[in-house]
């Protein structure tokens, strides 16, 4: 997809397609979701949107990922600076911009279908929010449950929060930058244990720390697999376009009684189909999660596994678990929560910081 040869992302919190949504009806709806800039200035910029999901969630009983998405239109597509969110309150956006799909307002969305709106000139400052506001019709419709973006629907007379919207994958921006680093994984990637809109999760922490000479796209969603991205669809390719993909993998397989070297297999499979389109990885052992019994061997051995293993295919290995775990004589044990809360991103980020900028030195 060329499109990536020009754009990378100018956010740091994730809004892949988790999931979907039924409206029941033909109706008219509308919705916001806000984003925070990374890099201030004025740029291009184009939304990228997919119709297909990207993960299975929960148990996988109402969705799977490849799940293809019904055919939806998309009506109208604004974009605006606001200065504040408040997740409980839309804030109207300043300067309001329409967003057009090859020259035309709105767009007929097909099953399957990855899109992008044509570029346009936003000028945004740092830590302004981007507010993309899309009016659609549909019945079935790609969204992201899970999201600790600020989001809300239009019920006739207020906006209410809601994730009940289909969400653009990518704030694409044409800036110049040295590499595209992509964190590709489950909840604890997407962010899920730190506050909502508050950009306190560990892959924000390693942004902001590493500075904008880069650009960082979050790949994380909520009960995402290894499973899911070995099977090589929409996810894995958006990940394939990275210069550099920092993976985390394995707690959701384990949760769900996955056999250990099914999930072995899958972590392996993964990281060849990168490697094999040309992006570099640097795989991160599963974090504790208060795992006992059959669950913390499963856990023990795959660690085992990525460090003396999979370590070999990859460019580097981060090991997290010795960082996380409350007490060495209790394996398994989740200092920070299984989530890791804000001060267990903190020391996530600060250990994962040296090793990933050793990593961009050595590969410069």
């Amino acid at each position: 997809m060329n499109w990536f040869n020009t754009y990378s992302s100018n956010t740091l919190a994730g809004s892949g397609n988790q999931s979907f949504f039924l409206t029941g009806d033909d109706a008219v709806h509308k919705g916001r979701v806000y984003y925070k800039i990374f890099a201030g200035g004025r740029y291009q910029y184009s939304l990228l949107f997919s119709n297909i999901l990207d993960s299975t969630y929960a148990d996988g009983e109402k969705s799977c990922c490849n799940m293809i998405c019904d055919e939806w239109q998309l009506i109208k597509a604004t974009v605006g600076v606001c200065k504040e969110c408040d997740a409980h309150t839309a804030i109207t956006p300043e300067e309001i911009q329409v967003l057009t799909f090859q020259g035309k307002e709105s767009k007929d969305v097909m099953p399957g279908e990855f899109f992008v709106s044509d570029s346009i000139e936003i000028s945004a400052e740092k830590n302004e929010y981007l507010c993309v506001e899309i009016t659609f019709r549909g019945t079935m419709l790609p969204s992201h449950e899970q999201s600790i973006l600020p989001a809300f629907v239009w019920d006739g007379e207020h906006w209410k929060p809601s994730c009940n919207l289909p969400f653009p994958g990518m704030i694409g921006c044409d800036r110049s930058v040295r590499g595209k680093i992509g964190f590709m994984g489950d909840s604890i990637t997407q962010g899920i244990g730190t506050p909502n809109n508050a950009y306190s999760h560990w892959c924000a922490l390693v942004a902001e720390s590493m500075g904008d000479q880069y650009a960082y796209w979050n790949l994380g969603l909520g009960f995402g697999r290894a499973q899911d991205a070995a099977s090589d669809g929409a996810w894995l390719f958006k990940a394939k376009h990275m210069d550099w993909v920092v993976l985390g993998y394995g707690t959701n397989d384990i949760g769900k009684q996955r056999d250990e070297e099914a999930i072995k297999k899958d972590l392996l499979s993964i990281v060849l189909k990168l490697k094999g389109a040309g992006t570099r990885v640097l795989l991160q052992t599963i974090p504790p999660f208060s795992w006992k019994d059959e669950n913390l061997k499963k856990w023990i051995n795959i660690n085992h596994y990525i460090r003396n293993t999979l370590s070999a295919y990859v460019d580097a290995v981060f090991d997290i678990e010795p960082l996380l775990t409350d007490d060495p004589q209790e394996q398994g044990k989740a200092k920070y929560g299984g989530h890791p809360n804000k001060a267990g991103c903190r020391i996530w980020a600060e250990a994962l910081i040296p090793v990933l900028r050793n990593c961009l030195k050595e590969n410069s």
